[in-house]
């Protein structure tokens, strides 16, 4: 499954090259509670189909009604880029099934640049980050390919929308957990890569759509190179795999590095890593063992479901009770290059 993102974008293109009228709306403002974070991606095209979200459904609705014409609309305008403000007072909130107290701002690109499009996916399927610019006076996008994620953007005249290739996973050891996992971060957007030197584990593989590395891990890591929109997980179980996929893994960029284990095997692999290979306290800090958050979980299942979301909360910035590494991960995601 891809990213919302790239799915949004690689939909409004394919119907942009079709010859189909398409308005690429982006969530600019929120205040208070709202169901879509800044920077979120809806298009609309002209008979009244949706890819992405802006809102819990509602806002969607509105917009269909009012720029499609299989809704009675006035059709979809042509010319520069407007601002639409939802949910300013308490009856157009709960109309438009805001959370109480939500206001949400969205611009509204009409016809997008094709070019343009076909420029910015070529560079978010070449792995690129990348910054899109949209000036509204203009109606005028510009692409900046860049080296570390930035934050959205948007001042009223220029909207800098920060953009970045599908989030990726690599599974060190093809087995019952590592299943379930990839099965949860497919259907989370991430692309999966599952690595395992043992043809009797990865012949019984069974997850549809995740590439196979038959590989040591550390020439599946160097392989896979991870970047800051990666993360790479130990789950095999055995030292001599897990370890050679993290010596590799804790000199990228990844954004999470994990690896399973006890708190007894977790210290010792610390303490290992450390007085025979050569890793430092501070690269030691971006490891997260043992992985997952504390659920209760007993069966594979459920260790994948603490697992996934500890990656998420890392992955959002998020800090959990008791959890130290978030913080430092979400700055080494932001600032990649002093990760390595």
């Amino acid at each position: 499954m891809e990213s919302i993102d790239l799915l949004v974008l690689r939909t409004a293109h394919d119907w942009l090259q079709a010859g189909e009228r398409v308005m690429l709306a982006t969530v600019t403002r929120t205040w208070g509670s709202s169901p879509r974070p800044v920077g979120s991606m809806m298009a609309l095209r002209g008979d009244g189909r949706v890819i992405g979200s802006v809102s819990g459904g509602c806002i969607e609705d509105d917009l269909i009604h009012r720029y499609t014409t299989a809704y009675q609309g006035s059709g979809m305008p042509q010319g520069l880029p407007q601002l639409a403000r939802y949910g300013v007072s308490a009856d157009e909130a709960h109309r438009f099934g805001l959370p109480c107290g939500g206001t949400l701002e969205l611009v509204l690109e009409f016809t997008p640049a094709l070019a343009s499009l076909v420029q910015l996916l070529a560079l978010l399927d070449a792995g690129k980050l990348v910054q899109r610019e949209l000036h509204l006076a203009s109606g005028q996008a510009t692409l900046t390919a860049t080296l570390a994620p930035a934050p959205f953007v948007f001042d009223g005249s220029h909207l800098r929308n920060p953009l970045g290739p599908g989030y990726r996973l690599l599974l060190i050891g093809a087995g019952v957990l590592a299943e379930y996992l990839a099965s949860m971060a497919l259907f989370n957007g991430f692309k999966v890569a599952v690595c395992d030197p043992r043809p009797e584990y990865m012949g019984a593989w069974n997850v549809a759509g995740v590439e196979k590395l038959v590989a040591m891990p550390d020439d599946g890591v160097r392989a896979f190179a991870p970047d800051v929109r990666s993360a790479v997980i130990g789950l095999s179980h055995d030292p001599k795999l897990d370890d050679l996929a993290l010596l590799e893994a804790l000199h990228s960029p990844a954004f999470y590095i994990g690896v399973i284990g006890s708190r007894r095997n977790s210290q010792l692999r610390r303490e290992r890593l450390r007085v025979h290979f050569g890793e430092s306290e501070a690269s030691l800090q971006r490891l997260h063992g043992p992985i997952g958050i504390y659920i209760g979980s007993k069966t594979p299942a459920e260790i994948a479901v603490s697992v996934m979301a500890e990656m998420l909360a890392v992955k959002n910035g998020v800090a959990l009770p008791g959890e130290v590494n978030v913080s430092k991960a979400k700055r080494a995601l932001e600032q990649p290059q002093a990760a390595s």
